[in-house]
């Protein structure tokens, strides 16, 4: 029953979709470091549902800081954020109490947990839960740009609609300009088009799927291990634990596997001191640690599984096939939202490897 992850700076997830409230306990960040509730609150509103494309169940989201702050800097002591449910439907999902929803975690849940966890929802399972990482990770992002590191996501492929691509000559004001935007392109027709193929499906009662890039600025070179806890591993690790994210590449990612070496080997030269790559096929990551180069990287997000549409499926109590077609409030693409949800999960992730490398208070400027 593993709801923890991190070793220096270390986060814990708990509550369910229905429950009373959702929260996180934050461990192991430097003392000093500025929590603007505000920002908190704006990076909440991203993850928030919003007209025809996300779901009717808009949560407030009206977080408390329950200890770990004071005067408005980190202490240093484990920091837990709170975050009250109170736009549940618990009705909707009692005759599905015993049906597996393919694509959830409703069977699998209820054989993991022998029948005790609450089903409500999706109950720890559902997206919901996001909410939570989004505010610790608020704290972590901010962290982060108090040291020059800064975290971008934008949608680069939705129901079939692609974004322009990030481009180095650029990236600073790209992620600059992304970070302030509900729906985050680079190419506001190529968002429009995106949210029509999404508003489509919806009218059919169907969802759609896309790609998440992410980029990470002002990296310091030597972060990272060369085994088990890689750079990319830990990130992975930690992102495959977002909701419905089935696949995580780095910089040329898959591609590579049909390159020559020569291809995609990123040569050096020096810049003004610097040591830097002229390419970045491998995102900014040599050996496990990281290069100094812009950490790149893609999340593959699986459409949403909740379909207004029959679908076969299994009474796992009664051990009998059966038909299933869903109610209620869902979303046809939750693409858009993950993007937030990504940038803190990966913030968590950085400032935990950065913790170990340069010690336990460097976040806090120490």
């Amino acid at each position: 029953m593993k709801n923890t992850f991190g070793s220096s700076v270390a986060v814990t997830l708990f509550g369910e979709s229905h429950g009373p409230m959702i929260g996180a306990v934050l461990d192991g960040m430097a003392p000093g470091v500025a929590v603007d509730e505000g920002f908190i609150a704006r990076q909440l509103t991203l993850r928030r549902p919003f007209g025809d494309i996300s779901t009717a169940r808009v949560e407030p989201d009206r977080f408390q800081i329950v200890s770990g702050v004071f005067e408005g800097r980190t202490t240093g002591t484990p920091l837990c954020v709170l975050i009250p449910n109170v736009d549940a439907q618990s009705a909707d999902y009692a005759p599905l109490r015993a049906l597996a929803r393919p694509g959830h975690a409703d069977y699998t849940g209820f054989v993991k947990y022998h029948g005790f966890a609450d089903w409500r929802g999706g109950g720890h399972f559902s997206g919901r839960v996001t909410a939570a990482l989004v505010a610790v990770g608020a704290v972590a992002i901010s962290a982060l740009r108090a040291r020059g590191i800064v975290i971008g996501t934008h949608i680069a492929r939705c129901g079939g609609v692609a974004d322009r691509a990030f481009s180095d000559t650029d990236l600073p004001a790209a992620l600059a300009a992304l970070n302030e935007k509900r729906f985050a392109v680079l190419d506001e027709g190529a968002g429009e088009k995106m949210r029509a193929a999404i508003a489509a499906a919806a009218a059919q009662g169907d969802s759609v799927g896309g790609m998440l890039e992410t980029a990470v600025t002002g990296l310091p070179a030597g972060v990272g291990e060369p085994w088990f806890d890689t750079l990319e591993g830990l990130l992975a690790h930690a992102l495959f634990s977002v909701p419905g994210i089935k696949g995580v590449e780095f910089g040329g990612g898959f591609a590579l596997a049909e390159a020559r070496g020569s291809g995609s080997n990123d040569a050096f030269y020096m810049d003004g001191g610097a040591v830097r790559t002229r390419t970045n096929h491998n995102g900014g990551v040599n050996g496990g640690v990281s290069n100094g180069m812009p950490l790149a990287f893609r999340c593959a997000v699986k459409p949403t599984p909740s379909v207004a549409k029959e679908q076969d499926t299994v009474d796992f109590r009664r051990g009998a096939d059966a038909a299933l077609t869903l109610e209620g409030r869902h979303d046809p693409a939750i693409v858009h939202r993950a993007r937030v949800v990504v940038d803190s999960v990966s913030a968590l992730v950085l400032c935990d490897a950065l913790a170990q490398r340069c010690g336990t208070d460097w976040l806090g400027g120490a």
